[in-house]
Protein backbone atom coordinates (compact mmCIF):
# COMPACT_ATOMS: atom_id res chain seq x y z
CA UNK A 1 0.00 0.00 0.00
CA UNK A 2 1.36 3.66 -1.11
CA UNK A 3 1.97 6.02 2.03
CA UNK A 4 -1.37 7.78 3.01
CA UNK A 5 -0.70 11.51 2.18
CA UNK A 6 -1.03 14.29 5.65
CA UNK A 7 -4.65 14.51 5.93
CA UNK A 8 -5.68 19.01 6.29
CA UNK A 9 -8.92 19.54 7.29
CA UNK A 10 -10.23 19.92 3.48
CA UNK A 11 -8.30 16.86 2.54
CA UNK A 12 -10.02 14.10 1.10
CA UNK A 13 -7.48 11.49 2.39
CA UNK A 14 -8.59 9.19 5.03
CA UNK A 15 -6.04 9.53 8.57
CA UNK A 16 -3.15 7.31 8.05
CA UNK A 17 -4.46 5.27 11.69
CA UNK A 18 -6.79 3.29 10.39
CA UNK A 19 -4.86 1.92 7.61
CA UNK A 20 -1.57 1.60 9.61
CA UNK A 21 -3.42 -0.80 12.15
CA UNK A 22 -5.12 -3.15 9.24
CA UNK A 23 -1.63 -2.97 8.09
CA UNK A 24 -0.18 -4.82 11.28
CA UNK A 25 -2.84 -7.97 10.62
CA UNK A 26 -1.38 -10.91 9.70
CA UNK A 27 -2.70 -12.55 5.88
CA UNK A 28 -4.45 -15.90 6.66
CA UNK A 29 -4.51 -16.67 2.98
CA UNK A 30 -1.54 -19.09 1.45
CA UNK A 31 1.20 -16.65 -0.63
CA UNK A 32 0.23 -17.86 -3.77
CA UNK A 33 -3.46 -16.80 -3.35
CA UNK A 34 -2.64 -13.22 -2.55
CA UNK A 35 -3.53 -10.93 -5.64
CA UNK A 36 -4.88 -8.25 -2.96
CA UNK A 37 -3.25 -6.92 -0.23
CA UNK A 38 -4.80 -7.81 2.63
CA UNK A 39 -5.58 -4.28 4.63
CA UNK A 40 -6.41 -3.35 1.00
CA UNK A 41 -9.38 -5.60 1.30
CA UNK A 42 -10.25 -4.53 4.81
CA UNK A 43 -10.05 -0.69 3.91
CA UNK A 44 -12.84 -1.39 0.93
CA UNK A 45 -15.22 -3.65 3.14
CA UNK A 46 -14.78 -0.97 6.10
CA UNK A 47 -15.72 1.85 3.97
CA UNK A 48 -18.59 0.22 1.93
CA UNK A 49 -20.18 -0.78 5.56
CA UNK A 50 -19.62 2.89 6.30
CA UNK A 51 -21.84 3.88 3.63
CA UNK A 52 -24.31 1.21 3.80
CA UNK A 53 -23.10 -2.04 2.49
CA UNK A 54 -24.13 -4.85 3.72
CA UNK A 55 -22.95 -8.30 1.81
CA UNK A 56 -19.44 -9.49 0.02
CA UNK A 57 -21.30 -8.70 -3.40
CA UNK A 58 -21.47 -5.24 -1.72
CA UNK A 59 -18.42 -4.69 -0.95
CA UNK A 60 -17.02 -5.54 -4.46
CA UNK A 61 -19.75 -3.20 -6.22
CA UNK A 62 -18.57 -0.18 -3.45
CA UNK A 63 -15.07 -0.91 -4.70
CA UNK A 64 -15.58 -0.72 -8.44
CA UNK A 65 -18.07 2.38 -8.04
CA UNK A 66 -15.18 4.12 -5.73
CA UNK A 67 -12.27 3.07 -7.85
CA UNK A 68 -11.19 6.33 -8.87
CA UNK A 69 -10.93 7.75 -5.24
CA UNK A 70 -9.61 3.83 -3.95
CA UNK A 71 -6.88 4.29 -6.19
CA UNK A 72 -5.13 7.71 -4.29
CA UNK A 73 -5.05 6.25 -1.43
CA UNK A 74 -4.49 2.05 -1.93
CA UNK A 75 -2.02 0.12 -4.54
CA UNK A 76 -4.60 -2.15 -5.95
CA UNK A 77 -2.27 -4.26 -7.50
CA UNK A 78 -4.77 -5.76 -9.39
CA UNK A 79 -7.67 -3.77 -8.89
CA UNK A 80 -10.80 -4.58 -6.77
CA UNK A 81 -10.99 -7.81 -5.15
CA UNK A 82 -14.28 -9.85 -6.04
CA UNK A 83 -17.21 -10.79 -3.41
CA UNK A 84 -15.25 -14.50 -3.37
CA UNK A 85 -12.30 -13.11 -2.00
CA UNK A 86 -14.10 -10.69 0.47
CA UNK A 87 -15.86 -13.63 2.21
CA UNK A 88 -12.99 -16.12 1.88
CA UNK A 89 -10.50 -13.77 4.01
CA UNK A 90 -13.61 -12.33 6.63
CA UNK A 91 -13.70 -16.57 7.16
CA UNK A 92 -9.88 -17.19 7.61
CA UNK A 93 -9.23 -13.74 9.22
CA UNK A 94 -7.69 -14.15 13.24
CA UNK A 95 -11.35 -12.74 14.86
CA UNK A 96 -9.02 -11.67 17.98
CA UNK A 97 -5.95 -10.15 15.64
CA UNK A 98 -8.85 -8.16 14.01
CA UNK A 99 -10.79 -7.21 17.18
CA UNK A 100 -7.64 -6.20 18.96
CA UNK A 101 -7.54 -3.67 16.11
CA UNK A 102 -10.90 -2.58 17.48
CA UNK A 103 -9.73 -1.87 20.57
CA UNK A 104 -6.41 -0.31 19.58
CA UNK A 105 -8.00 2.55 17.96
CA UNK A 106 -10.69 2.30 19.96
CA UNK A 107 -8.69 3.10 23.30
CA UNK A 108 -6.50 5.65 20.88
CA UNK A 109 -9.70 8.49 20.76
CA UNK A 110 -11.49 7.53 23.88
CA UNK A 111 -11.85 10.31 26.34
CA UNK A 112 -10.98 9.68 30.19
CA UNK A 113 -14.24 9.69 31.79
CA UNK A 114 -14.26 9.26 36.12
CA UNK A 115 -16.66 6.68 36.63
CA UNK A 116 -17.99 6.26 32.74
CA UNK A 117 -20.90 3.30 32.58
CA UNK A 118 -19.97 0.66 30.44
CA UNK A 119 -22.81 -1.82 29.81
CA UNK A 120 -21.80 -5.74 28.84
CA UNK A 121 -24.88 -6.87 26.85
CA UNK A 122 -25.56 -10.13 24.47
CA UNK A 123 -26.69 -9.63 21.28
CA UNK A 124 -27.75 -12.72 19.26
CA UNK A 125 -26.34 -12.67 15.32
CA UNK A 126 -29.95 -13.95 14.26
CA UNK A 127 -29.38 -15.42 10.74
CA UNK A 128 -25.63 -16.50 11.05
CA UNK A 129 -26.06 -19.70 11.95
CA UNK A 130 -26.92 -23.29 9.56
CA UNK A 131 -30.00 -25.56 10.23
CA UNK A 132 -29.97 -26.79 13.51
CA UNK A 133 -27.60 -24.68 15.60
CA UNK A 134 -28.04 -22.60 17.95
CA UNK A 135 -28.50 -18.68 17.69
CA UNK A 136 -24.80 -17.12 18.10
CA UNK A 137 -24.35 -14.41 20.62
CA UNK A 138 -21.49 -11.63 20.50
CA UNK A 139 -21.52 -10.04 23.93
CA UNK A 140 -20.87 -6.00 23.54
CA UNK A 141 -19.26 -3.69 25.39
CA UNK A 142 -20.27 -0.15 25.00
CA UNK A 143 -19.29 3.17 27.15
CA UNK A 144 -22.24 5.00 26.61
CA UNK A 145 -21.05 8.98 27.70
CA UNK A 146 -18.14 8.32 24.81
CA UNK A 147 -20.64 6.64 22.72
CA UNK A 148 -18.08 4.31 22.02
CA UNK A 149 -18.09 0.03 21.29
CA UNK A 150 -15.01 -0.49 23.52
CA UNK A 151 -15.21 -4.44 22.26
CA UNK A 152 -16.99 -7.78 21.45
CA UNK A 153 -16.53 -10.97 22.32
CA UNK A 154 -18.43 -14.39 20.29
CA UNK A 155 -20.24 -16.69 22.86
CA UNK A 156 -18.54 -19.90 22.30
CA UNK A 157 -20.98 -22.67 20.77
CA UNK A 158 -22.42 -24.92 23.80
CA UNK A 159 -21.56 -22.28 25.77
CA UNK A 160 -23.48 -19.32 26.93
CA UNK A 161 -22.50 -15.12 28.40
CA UNK A 162 -21.31 -16.21 31.25
CA UNK A 163 -17.80 -17.62 29.74
CA UNK A 164 -17.84 -14.78 27.12
CA UNK A 165 -18.20 -12.08 29.68
CA UNK A 166 -14.81 -12.88 31.77
CA UNK A 167 -12.89 -13.38 27.93
CA UNK A 168 -14.20 -9.37 27.45
CA UNK A 169 -13.36 -8.08 30.30
CA UNK A 170 -9.80 -9.25 30.41
CA UNK A 171 -9.18 -7.92 26.50
CA UNK A 172 -10.15 -4.42 27.71
CA UNK A 173 -8.77 -1.22 29.66
CA UNK A 174 -12.16 -0.70 32.06
CA UNK A 175 -10.03 0.77 35.20
CA UNK A 176 -12.19 3.70 37.04
CA UNK A 177 -15.41 2.09 35.27
CA UNK A 178 -18.42 1.00 35.96
CA UNK A 179 -19.63 -1.90 34.28
CA UNK A 180 -23.30 -2.83 34.28
CA UNK A 181 -24.38 -6.49 33.36
CA UNK A 182 -28.06 -7.98 33.30
CA UNK A 183 -29.26 -11.08 35.33
CA UNK A 184 -26.83 -13.50 32.71
CA UNK A 185 -23.68 -11.71 33.88
CA UNK A 186 -24.52 -11.43 37.65
CA UNK A 187 -22.16 -13.98 38.95
CA UNK A 188 -19.82 -14.19 41.45
CA UNK A 189 -16.89 -14.69 39.25
CA UNK A 190 -17.54 -12.35 36.95
CA UNK A 191 -17.75 -9.33 40.54
CA UNK A 192 -14.62 -10.93 41.07
CA UNK A 193 -13.13 -10.41 37.26
CA UNK A 194 -14.70 -6.80 37.74
CA UNK A 195 -12.74 -5.99 40.51
CA UNK A 196 -9.74 -7.17 39.81
CA UNK A 197 -9.83 -4.71 36.74
CA UNK A 198 -10.01 -1.97 39.33
CA UNK A 199 -13.63 -1.20 38.32
CA UNK A 200 -16.40 -1.67 39.93
CA UNK A 201 -19.61 -2.70 39.37
CA UNK A 202 -23.59 -2.74 38.92
CA UNK A 203 -25.14 -6.26 38.38
CA UNK A 204 -28.72 -6.74 37.63
CA UNK A 205 -29.95 -9.90 40.16
CA UNK A 206 -33.25 -12.33 39.04
CA UNK A 207 -34.25 -15.68 40.20
CA UNK A 208 -30.86 -17.62 38.74
CA UNK A 209 -29.79 -16.32 42.14
CA UNK A 210 -33.22 -17.29 44.13
CA UNK A 211 -31.74 -16.88 47.61
CA UNK A 212 -29.78 -13.68 47.35
CA UNK A 213 -33.01 -12.56 45.40
CA UNK A 214 -35.53 -13.20 48.04
CA UNK A 215 -33.60 -12.05 50.74
CA UNK A 216 -32.34 -8.56 49.19
CA UNK A 217 -36.04 -8.04 47.14
CA UNK A 218 -37.58 -8.28 50.49
CA UNK A 219 -35.44 -6.03 52.26
CA UNK A 220 -35.19 -3.34 49.81
CA UNK A 221 -39.20 -3.56 49.64
CA UNK A 222 -39.81 -3.35 53.37
CA UNK A 223 -37.27 -0.37 53.49
CA UNK A 224 -38.64 1.25 50.53
CA UNK A 225 -42.25 0.79 51.88
CA UNK A 226 -41.46 2.68 55.37
CA UNK A 227 -39.41 5.58 53.92
CA UNK A 228 -42.51 6.39 51.31
CA UNK A 229 -45.24 6.00 54.22
CA UNK A 230 -47.09 8.65 55.77
CA UNK A 231 -45.19 9.89 59.38
CA UNK A 232 -47.14 10.60 62.00
CA UNK A 233 -45.46 13.43 63.26
CA UNK A 234 -42.27 15.49 61.65
CA UNK A 235 -40.51 13.88 64.80
CA UNK A 236 -41.62 10.58 65.07
CA UNK A 237 -37.97 8.45 64.57
CA UNK A 238 -37.49 6.61 61.08
CA UNK A 239 -35.38 2.90 61.69
CA UNK A 240 -32.35 2.91 61.55
CA UNK A 241 -31.97 1.25 58.01
CA UNK A 242 -34.84 3.58 56.52
CA UNK A 243 -32.48 6.46 57.71
CA UNK A 244 -29.65 5.02 55.90
CA UNK A 245 -31.34 4.21 52.80
CA UNK A 246 -30.77 6.61 49.74
CA UNK A 247 -33.75 7.69 47.37
CA UNK A 248 -33.57 9.23 44.05
CA UNK A 249 -36.45 9.96 41.27
CA UNK A 250 -36.92 10.91 38.03
CA UNK A 251 -39.83 11.07 35.48
CA UNK A 252 -40.63 11.47 32.40
CA UNK A 253 -43.44 12.39 30.01
CA UNK A 254 -44.17 11.64 26.76
CA UNK A 255 -46.89 10.85 24.16
CA UNK A 256 -49.04 10.36 27.01
CA UNK A 257 -47.22 8.57 28.63
CA UNK A 258 -45.89 9.05 32.13
CA UNK A 259 -43.05 7.29 33.85
CA UNK A 260 -41.19 7.29 37.09
CA UNK A 261 -38.19 6.30 38.20
CA UNK A 262 -37.62 5.42 41.94
CA UNK A 263 -34.04 4.39 42.77
CA UNK A 264 -32.91 3.12 46.12
CA UNK A 265 -29.75 2.04 47.65
CA UNK A 266 -28.44 0.83 50.88
CA UNK A 267 -24.53 -0.19 52.41
CA UNK A 268 -26.50 -2.32 55.16
CA UNK A 269 -25.46 -5.57 54.19
CA UNK A 270 -25.04 -7.37 58.10
CA UNK A 271 -28.13 -9.13 57.42
CA UNK A 272 -27.00 -10.40 53.75
CA UNK A 273 -25.82 -14.21 54.28
CA UNK A 274 -23.94 -14.07 51.10
CA UNK A 275 -22.12 -10.98 51.40
CA UNK A 276 -18.64 -12.53 51.86
CA UNK A 277 -19.49 -14.45 48.60
CA UNK A 278 -18.90 -11.58 46.41
CA UNK A 279 -16.30 -9.77 45.72
CA UNK A 280 -16.33 -6.19 46.49
CA UNK A 281 -19.98 -6.01 47.44
CA UNK A 282 -20.32 -2.81 49.20
CA UNK A 283 -24.25 -1.67 48.27
CA UNK A 284 -27.39 -2.88 47.07
CA UNK A 285 -29.91 -0.94 44.94
CA UNK A 286 -33.31 -1.21 43.60
CA UNK A 287 -35.54 0.79 40.75
CA UNK A 288 -39.58 0.65 40.87
CA UNK A 289 -40.39 1.70 37.83
CA UNK A 290 -44.08 3.14 37.47
CA UNK A 291 -45.82 3.48 34.06
CA UNK A 292 -49.25 5.66 33.62
CA UNK A 293 -50.81 5.12 30.68
CA UNK A 294 -54.39 5.46 29.33
CA UNK A 295 -55.40 5.10 32.59
CA UNK A 296 -53.33 1.71 33.60
CA UNK A 297 -50.91 1.90 35.74
CA UNK A 298 -47.79 -0.73 35.82
CA UNK A 299 -45.27 -0.77 38.55
CA UNK A 300 -42.17 -3.25 37.91
CA UNK A 301 -38.87 -3.71 39.94
CA UNK A 302 -35.70 -4.56 39.27
CA UNK A 303 -32.87 -5.60 41.91
CA UNK A 304 -28.84 -5.13 41.64
CA UNK A 305 -25.55 -5.60 43.57
CA UNK A 306 -23.59 -3.35 43.28
CA UNK A 307 -19.71 -2.29 44.61
CA UNK A 308 -19.91 1.55 44.89
CA UNK A 309 -20.03 3.55 47.79
CA UNK A 310 -23.66 4.96 48.69
CA UNK A 311 -24.44 7.30 46.09
CA UNK A 312 -28.20 6.84 44.40
CA UNK A 313 -27.54 9.14 41.48
CA UNK A 314 -24.57 7.64 40.70
CA UNK A 315 -26.46 3.99 40.95
CA UNK A 316 -29.43 6.01 38.68
CA UNK A 317 -26.87 6.80 36.13
CA UNK A 318 -25.69 3.14 36.11
CA UNK A 319 -28.93 1.34 35.74
CA UNK A 320 -30.18 3.94 33.18
CA UNK A 321 -26.65 4.22 31.05
CA UNK A 322 -26.95 -0.06 30.86
CA UNK A 323 -30.72 0.46 29.27
CA UNK A 324 -29.35 2.71 26.93
CA UNK A 325 -27.13 0.29 24.92
CA UNK A 326 -30.20 -1.47 23.27
CA UNK A 327 -30.93 2.36 21.29
CA UNK A 328 -27.47 3.14 21.22
CA UNK A 329 -25.61 0.23 19.88
CA UNK A 330 -27.88 -2.93 19.11
CA UNK A 331 -30.53 -0.66 17.25
CA UNK A 332 -27.84 1.08 15.08
CA UNK A 333 -26.22 -2.50 14.27
CA UNK A 334 -29.88 -3.73 13.42
CA UNK A 335 -31.33 -1.12 12.07
CA UNK A 336 -28.52 0.73 9.97
CA UNK A 337 -26.22 -1.85 9.23
CA UNK A 338 -28.74 -4.81 9.37
CA UNK A 339 -26.97 -7.14 11.45
CA UNK A 340 -29.70 -9.36 12.14
CA UNK A 341 -30.41 -10.23 8.36
CA UNK A 342 -27.07 -10.76 7.82
CA UNK A 343 -26.17 -14.49 6.91
CA UNK A 344 -22.72 -14.74 6.56
CA UNK A 345 -21.65 -17.89 8.95
CA UNK A 346 -18.79 -19.89 7.60
CA UNK A 347 -15.70 -19.72 9.38
CA UNK A 348 -14.89 -16.63 11.46
CA UNK A 349 -16.96 -14.23 8.65
CA UNK A 350 -19.78 -13.30 10.90
CA UNK A 351 -17.81 -12.38 13.89
CA UNK A 352 -14.91 -10.45 11.45
CA UNK A 353 -18.08 -8.78 10.40
CA UNK A 354 -19.50 -7.58 13.40
CA UNK A 355 -16.26 -6.22 13.88
CA UNK A 356 -16.21 -4.07 11.11
CA UNK A 357 -19.31 -3.01 11.80
CA UNK A 358 -18.54 -1.78 15.36
CA UNK A 359 -15.37 -0.18 13.96
CA UNK A 360 -18.08 1.61 11.16
CA UNK A 361 -20.25 2.58 13.90
CA UNK A 362 -17.20 3.92 16.17
CA UNK A 363 -16.04 6.16 13.36
CA UNK A 364 -19.18 7.60 12.42
CA UNK A 365 -20.51 8.54 15.35
CA UNK A 366 -16.96 10.09 15.99
CA UNK A 367 -17.60 12.69 12.99
CA UNK A 368 -19.69 15.31 14.72
CA UNK A 369 -20.01 18.25 11.98
CA UNK A 370 -22.64 16.56 10.52
CA UNK A 371 -25.93 17.02 12.99
CA UNK A 372 -27.72 14.11 11.08
CA UNK A 373 -28.47 10.80 12.71
CA UNK A 374 -26.37 7.61 11.80
CA UNK A 375 -28.62 6.69 8.77
CA UNK A 376 -28.34 10.44 7.12
CA UNK A 377 -24.25 10.11 7.93
CA UNK A 378 -24.68 6.65 6.14
CA UNK A 379 -26.06 8.10 3.59
CA UNK A 380 -24.15 11.51 2.91
CA UNK A 381 -21.04 8.73 3.16
CA UNK A 382 -21.84 6.84 0.45
CA UNK A 383 -22.61 10.11 -2.17
CA UNK A 384 -19.52 11.90 -0.86
CA UNK A 385 -16.00 11.16 -0.68
CA UNK A 386 -14.56 14.40 0.95
CA UNK A 387 -17.32 13.31 3.85
CA UNK A 388 -16.02 9.83 3.90
CA UNK A 389 -12.78 10.67 4.12
CA UNK A 390 -13.90 12.77 7.13
CA UNK A 391 -15.37 9.76 8.70
CA UNK A 392 -11.77 7.98 8.47
CA UNK A 393 -10.06 10.77 9.79
CA UNK A 394 -11.58 10.25 13.39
Amino acid sequence: MSSPHEPNENSTTPSPGIILILQELDDPRIERARKHHLSDILFIALCAVICGGESFEDMEEFGKAKLPWLRQHLELPNGIPSHDTFNRVFQLLDPHAFQECLIRWTQAVREKIPSEIVAIDGKAQRRARNKNENLHYIVNAWAGENRLLLGQYKVAEKSNEITAIPELLRILELSGCIITCDAMGCQKNIAKEIIEADADYVLALKGNHETAFEEISEYLDDLASEKQKPRESKTAPLPEDVQKLQSHSETEKDHGRSTTWRYYQSDQLEWFAEKGEWEGLKSVGMVETTTEKNGITTVEKRYYLCSMELDVKTFAKAVRGHWGVENTCHWVMDVIFKEDESRARTGHAAQNLGTTRGLAMNLIRRESTNKRGIKGRVKRAGWDNTYLAKILKN
